[in-house]
């Protein structure tokens, strides 16, 4: 009797020993989690402003709802950081059952959000499709809210036209202006002398404003892509020191 009761401590502590590392790296990954709910959270913030800024320029609104999920998926990271951390702090098989409960969640989330990014980043050509329909109606007055969303546009990207600066020749202020001018906010920045004149096209902006804006929603869905990626991963490792 007396050697197994001497050896019972000892088999308690070896498991204690296992056990700490494991919680230490619960630990670390929690704190992952917490900076990846953050990074993921900036990126649905920043899509939602860049939208706010070109809404003109879009048909449908549907390109909001990758940044809908994702900031969502946000919220449960952070949500599931907080958790995991307790959970390290003691043992509980609800919280477990809990914490991959929201590990589940968080991976449709982010699955969803990552699809929907994919899509529309398939299709951006189509959704900014009205983007020549103000370029054609540009009147270059302040009052008029759609000029002064060209004009902004065009200075903010550095572009001129949709595909480049002869999209203006084909416009009623081209026409009104003898045919000579283009809007000055084509001109590029260096050439302070810059009119708007088509006979010094090296003045103009070479690219077009479809390009730019195209890149510009490109970068932050592929952002969104690869952060689920990266959340999937975490998720795997998170779900893995749990069962």
């Amino acid at each position: 009797v007396t050697p197994v009761v001497a050896r019972r401590p000892q088999s308690l502590k070896m498991c204690g020993e296992r056990g700490n590392p494991l919680k230490t790296i619960l630990q670390l990954m929690c704190q992952l989690l917490w900076v990846e709910g953050m990074v993921v959270a900036m990126g649905g913030v920043y899509l939602l402003m860049k939208y706010r800024h070109y809404s003109l320029f879009f048909s449908q609104t549907y390109i909001l709802l990758p940044a809908i999920f994702t900031l969502c998926g946000a919220a449960f990271l952070v949500l599931t950081g907080f958790l995991g951390t307790w959970l390290s702090l003691r043992d509980s098989r609800c919280l477990q059952g809990l914490f991959v409960y929201l590990l589940v969640v968080i991976f449709f989330l982010e699955s969803t959000a990552s699809a929907l990014a994919l899509v529309h980043s398939r299709k951006l050509d189509s959704e900014t499709a009205p983007l020549s329909k103000m370029f054609q109606n540009y009147t270059g007055s302040s009052q008029d809210i759609n000029s002064r969303a060209v004009d902004a546009t065009q200075q903010e990207l550095q572009c001129c036209g949709v595909s480049n600066y002869t999209d203006w020749l084909d416009t009623s202020w081209f026409n009104q202006t003898g045919g000579k001018l283009v809007p000055r906010s084509c001109c590029n920045a260096t050439f302070h002398s810059c009119t708007g004149s088509v006979e010094q096209p090296w003045q103009l902006y070479p690219q077009g404003c479809q390009v730019k804006l195209e890149m510009a929603f490109q970068f932050i869905l592929s952002f969104i892509m690869w952060c689920a990626l990266l959340g999937f991963l975490t998720e795997v490792r998170g779900k893995h020191l749990i069962t």
